[in-house]
């Protein structure tokens, strides 16, 4: 029935089946911290298994209540009145939770995740062989995140099929190349490898120190040459021919969590024209210094140690805390319920910017746009993680060519026209480009 009241609609509960989702969900938090803070008093095992499986169970059945209750289509109503999802107190509170959390994860003594480092021990111990510490706990957490939020990820998006293979690829890839692989390599003797990151993301992988704890293991140089294989051959080729969401969209653990975890806030992205010159100067800037200090760690090397001198490991220490840690952990993450989902992504990924370099200057993909269909509600530019203004192009009729896009796709989802088309051309963009330019005059 309608309501045809002059007052404003009341707000839109949830239902029974949501709330007892919450609930559960809820519980199974609350177990966490109490094994986080009282250490001994639990068995760790159980307590584990039904932590997880509390928190699944109710995020599950909360985002199937929550979607299948609506038809199939993207629906994003409301997500600049929920406090959540537009720099409102919650949002403050859930940026506050999750910088505090990771500022204690990276500065902080493993003796803060004693008792969560206990709590997935036997998790440890069956997968690696050894107990765990912090960065096992914090690896078990993210895939966890990417997997159960995939798939409220996957519902919302059930009718995209684009969204939902790319949202199984990077849950896979989380799942098996970047928790599982290097946990069974472990108990195999093995050093940890994660076969998702490397260099310049991954910017140890590059360092003489890494090429000399992966010469102490027999597969140590099949693996720095797989490294080196893909950042110098797979990424320029693969770029070429998908642009560079075959990484960014498709692979990368940090892309994974962004799309999955992140999705509520990707409207947040800044559009302006000052935030894409900050953009292009910081991004570039971290290349440029993860390619001086990798040089420069080599020459240091090379000279014994006689460039930088008793410098030589606090050199890359400061690097790794300023760069790896503070920005793509501390900022990147915590700061998605205040600057989108993107942030590391778009600002600070050196890989991001290898690859945006490719797919601008040489790669086959692009966001074509029917221009004439294009009814300017904004909706692409709107949702764009990445902060491009996709309207911009498409009411021109253009080919959106960026060096930030990471091909997400959202843009073409959420257009009510079907104006824009994600596509591999037959040729690159320069030929392209010129193609557009020409004029045949009969």
């Amino acid at each position: 029935m309608t309501n045809a009241s002059l007052a404003p609609a009341p707000p839109i509960l949830t239902s029974w089946k949501q709330k007892l989702a919450l609930t559960l969900a809820g519980a199974g938090v609350v177990l966490l911290l109490l094994v986080w803070l009282a250490r001994d008093a639990f068995a760790p095992l159980p307590v584990l298994l039904l932590a997880l499986a509390l928190i699944t169970a109710g995020v599950v059945l909360f985002v199937r209540v929550e979607y299948l209750r609506r038809p199939a289509g993207i629906q994003n109503n409301g997500v600049w009145f929920r406090s959540l999802s537009a720099r409102g107190i919650w949002a403050w509170l859930a940026a506050i939770v999750l910088t505090g959390f990771y500022t204690a994860l990276y500065f902080g003594p493993a003796a803060w995740f004693a008792g969560l480092s206990e709590l997935f021990s036997p998790l440890s111990q069956l997968l690696k062989g050894k107990p765990a510490d912090k960065w096992f706990v914090y690896g078990s957490l993210y895939t966890c995140s990417v997997l159960v939020m995939g798939l409220k990820f996957g519902f919302k998006y059930r009718h995209n099929r684009y969204q939902v293979i790319r949202t199984l690829s990077v849950s896979f890839f989380q799942l098996g190349f970047a928790f599982l692989i290097p946990a069974f390599m472990q108990a195999m003797n093995q050093p940890e490898y994660y076969f998702t990151y490397f260099w310049p993301l991954k910017d140890w992988y590059g360092t003489p120190s890494a090429a000399k704890y992966f010469g102490g293991y027999a597969i140590g140089p099949y693996l720095l040459v797989f490294g080196a294989l893909m950042t110098f051959v797979a990424t320029p080729l693969l770029t070429y021919f998908f642009g560079k969401r075959w990484y960014c969209s498709w692979v990368c653990g940090c892309g994974g969590l962004a799309e999955t975890a992140g999705d509520p806030f990707r409207h947040l992205s800044d559009k302006s024209l000052r935030a894409w010159k900050i953009e292009r100067w910081m991004i570039y800037s971290v290349l440029v210094a993860v390619v001086l200090v990798t040089g420069l760690l080599w020459i240091n090397s090379y000279q014994k140690g006689a460039v930088l001198g008793i410098w030589s490991q606090t050199f890359y220490t400061g690097y790794g805390y300023i760069i790896g840690m503070a920005f793509s952990g501390v900022v990147g993450v915590g700061f998605y319920p205040l600057m989108g989902s993107r942030v590391w992504c778009r600002f600070g990924c050196p890989q991001a910017a290898i690859l945006g370099i490719f797919q601008r200057k040489k790669s086959k993909f692009r966001i074509t746009a029917n221009g004439g269909q294009c009814i300017s509600c904004g909706n692409c530019s709107t949702y764009c993680e990445m902060g491009i203004d996709v309207r911009h192009y498409a009411q021109r009729g253009q080919d959106v060519v960026r060096a930030s896009c990471v091909g997400c796709g959202i843009c073409a989802a959420v257009c009510p026209r079907g104006v824009l088309r994600l596509e591999g051309a037959s040729t690159d963009v320069d030929r392209r480009a010129e193609e557009l330019r020409t004029v045949v005059v009969k």
